[in-house]
């Protein structure tokens, strides 16, 4: 209330003195005919300024002021309701009141970087004047880092806030006088990235996409502002081809891994022609350290150039030092204390003899598709039954849950199965501003239910803390890509313990799929996590006897390879014919 309740008091003070003496009949009588016309003069200004509607919306205001300060005002299940919804920004305003939720190691929530360099980042405050969000201390640094390195990449963990971090970078340098700015991202997130700017900043946001992106994009070049356009788009923007751009922001940098991609070499084009660039991922790393030294070569060449991509396990504290300048992470253990529990669970089952039958078909074809969906076809499929059993104790327990596949096929069999206690489903044609309503709507629904959704078009950029239940109805190739989903839910805002389920059959394709992910999974945390360097055992592929050389020969495709072990397991030749006798009921494998 101080602003308006200023700009009030400055256009009435003046005039109260003289309008005093219309107040009293005996002192207008008596006074002159100026003074008189002078106290009537100030009367009727005072007159149209407590008319206007803006005087009148102050008043109503404070007349509101007592009950909006008394506890009493207030329905309890309304308040916890109000905090469900959003206790991101609660939690995040309880940190500056008492440090609520903040961790007391400071090294862990400045990513474990050389203390000198940390000095020099803290050393130049954060603007915050145009954020309507309150940043955590760790949101604090990670913003100053970027201000301060100018070139580097936020690698916090996922749900985190590195969205808000980005724009708090956004907000200091506008405070300072910069006015051009651009994000870009995947088409999925690009809704979401221009909620978030209208949501915690007073920066304007343009969407540089669709049919109005280039008469959109000459507005932001005039009136400065947030640009946010996508991977696809950014190829074909003409506007912005001698732009200058105080600061890109590429969010899910991992995109533009590979140098020969022309995706990345666009981001690389408008990313040597910004001023400063930030680039967001929470999964930097996916399958080779030469990947993560490309991102870093796009931003500082000589950082990149002294990664050793050979190094062993050994090296990896060697590598996190190498790229401390360009790379900071915190982990979601390092920074916030009051986020719930996570309990993963790998919810095994045994193929029934209508899924043998449906999974021996699809080797036999060498359908490596048809082998991850064989245990979903069945009216009898076990998959589905254990998938079943635990949303429906979950819906009795008032939780809500989101179920996460790479199929179309499995969902709708889900959707048959789940029937109305399915909310929404998300998926890649669903257009992204829809997703966004799907998710807002599933948000603010107050009664437990499911959505459903496509890892690769809910499993990104969208914010599901409304969910404490995630099931995974089958191993991904990427573990990134399962934590990605997972994030969804399990991010800062999270107010419940999350539940996370992972559906697998034994003796099947998924078996080889978690062992491709353990492999990926070690490279990962040796070098992208402040994880200690730790040894590790990799499961081999099969376990029989006359191993098929096939299987180790990294020129063919870890599918091919998958399917030859399958097909080898169950006894079936490359041309799909059986090379052992026929087993008794359900001993085929």
């Amino acid at each position: 209330m101080r602003e308006p309740l200023e700009r009030f008091v400055t256009q009435t003070q003046p005039l109260v003195p003289e309008a005093e003496r219309a107040t009293s009949k005996w002192n207008l009588f008596w006074a002159g005919r100026g003074k008189k016309r002078s106290a009537l003069d100030a009367l009727a200004q005072l007159d149209r300024i407590l008319a206007d509607p803006r005087v009148v919306a102050i008043s109503d205001a404070l007349d509101q002021v007592p009950s909006a300060v008394d506890p009493g005002s207030y329905a309890p299940d309304q308040l916890w309701y109000d905090y469900e919804v959003d206790a991101a920004s609660f939690n995040s305003l309880l940190s500056t009141v008492g440090g609520a939720g903040e961790t007391d190691d400071l090294e862990a929530s400045q990513g474990f970087i050389d203390p000198e360099l940390r000095q020099k980042i803290t050393a130049v405050p954060l603007d915050t004047s145009l954020m309507r969000a309150t940043l955590r201390n760790y949101q604090v640094f990670g913003a100053q880092y970027a201000v301060h390195q100018e070139r580097s990449i936020l690698g916090d963990e996922m749900g985190l806030g590195k969205t808000v971090e980005a724009l708090a970078v956004f907000a200091h340098m506008a405070a300072r006088g910069q006015r051009r700015f651009m994000v870009v991202c995947p088409a999925s997130v690009q809704m979401n990235w221009l909620k978030e700017i209208e949501r915690h900043t007073q920066l304007t946001a343009y969407s540089l996409h669709g049919r109005d992106r280039e008469a959109t994009g000459r507005r932001w070049l005039r009136q400065g502002g947030v640009a946010v356009t996508t991977f696809t788009t950014l190829g074909s923007l003409r506007c912005i081809a001698d732009a200058d751009i105080a600061m890109l922001v590429v969010d899910e940098a991992h995109y533009a891994k590979n140098p020969d991609a022309k995706r990345s070499q666009r981001v690389k084009a408008v990313s040597d022609r910004a001023q400063r660039t930030l680039f967001l991922t929470g999964t930097p790393m996916e399958n080779r350290v030469e990947e993560f030294r490309n991102l870093v070569g796009y931003l500082q060449p000589r950082v990149a150039a002294r990664i050793d991509p050979s190094d062993g396990v050994a090296g990896a504290k060697a590598f996190r030092r190498a790229v401390a300048p360009v790379y900071l992470r915190r982990n979601q253990e390092d920074v916030l204390t009051e986020l719930p529990d996570k309990i993963e669970v790998e919810d095994w089952v045994q193929l029934t003899r209508a899924d043998e039958v449906e999974y021996r078909q699809a080797v036999v074809r060498r359908n490596l598709m048809a082998m991850r969906q064989a245990a979903y076809v069945s009216a009898d499929s076990a998959k589905l039954e254990r998938l079943t059993e635990i949303v429906e104790e979950a819906l009795e327990d008032g939780l809500k849950v989101v179920v996460f596949s790479y199929f179309l096929g499995v969902l709708d069999t889900i959707h048959s199965r789940l029937g109305s206690a399915v909310a929404g489903v998300l998926t890649g044609s669903v257009p992204p501003a829809t997703r966004q309503q799907l998710v807002d709507a599933y948000t603010h629904d107050r009664e437990p239910s499911v959505m459903l959704s496509q890892i690769e078009a809910g499993g990104v950029g969208l914010n599901i803390q409304a969910a404490s239940v995630v099931v995974l109805a089958e191993p991904q190739w990427k573990p990134s890509t399962e934590d990605q989903a997972i994030a969804r839910a399990y991010r800062m805002g999270q107010i419940r313990k999350v539940q996370v389920h992972r559906i697998l059959a034994k003796e099947s394709v998924d078996d080889r799929m978690i062992e491709v992910q353990e492999q990926k999974r070690l490279l990962f945390d040796e070098y992208a996590r402040k994880s200690d360097a730790k040894d590790a055992d990799t499961r081999a592929v099969d376990g029989s006897l006359h191993r098929p050389a096939d299987l180790d020969d990294p020129s063919i495709s870890r599918g091919r390879r998958i399917i030859i072990a399958e097909q080898h397991r169950l006894g079936i030749d490359e041309h799909g014919d059986d090379a052992r006798p026929e087993a008794p009921d359900h001993a085929t494998r």
